[in-house]
């Protein structure tokens, strides 16, 4: 089974052909140059693939996009605010390494050196970023900053971090 990362959404519909504006995490200004497909889950862990058409580039992270069979402004906004994924291989390829969003997939490591889980989710906030993790089934957000950021080992694919007492036993 492909492993598949968010990097963000279709914002809104653009113009009157069915252009689509892509809202995107990926840190650096792209225009998908290359990439040929996005998935958007129709239901959980139901990935269905659109083609790309065409892209370029609105600003620093948001893309016009072209998929398609998507030929209107009404078939258009049927798809937003959905969100948008990429293929494992193709998120490694458009990712910034220095984007949070490249932590996906990475293990948290508390201080103790217990293996919380892996990071399954990356949402980016004004001053500080929330890593979503399985904890006993149940999702668990964990705080990144400044504070409580050890390391991030990009070797191992690993997030080392101190959290403050009592923070897991919400999740427990």
């Amino acid at each position: 089974m492909s492993h598949y990362f968010k990097i963000g959404k279709l914002a809104a519909s653009f113009g009157l052909k069915g252009e689509l504006v892509l809202q995107h995490s990926l840190g650096k200004k792209t225009a998908l140059t290359g990439l040929e497909t996005i998935f958007i889950e129709e239901r959980k862990d139901d990935f269905m693939p659109y083609f790309i058409s065409s892209t370029s580039i609105k600003n620093d992270a948001e893309v016009y996009i072209k998929l398609e069979g998507i030929d209107s402004k009404e078939t258009a906004r049927k798809l937003t605010p959905k969100e948008v994924w990429l293929a494992e291989e193709d998120f490694k390829l458009f990712a910034a390494t220095s984007a949070p969003i490249t932590m996906l997939g990475f293990n948290l490591i508390n201080d103790d050196g217990e293996d919380l889980g892996e990071i399954i989710e990356v949402i980016e906030q004004p001053h500080q970023i929330l890593c979503a993790i399985l904890i006993d089934g149940k999702e668990a957000l964990i705080p990144i900053h400044q504070e409580s950021l050890d390391k991030i080992d990009q070797k191992n694919r690993k997030v080392y971090v101190t959290l403050p007492d009592g923070l897991l036993d919400i999740y427990r």
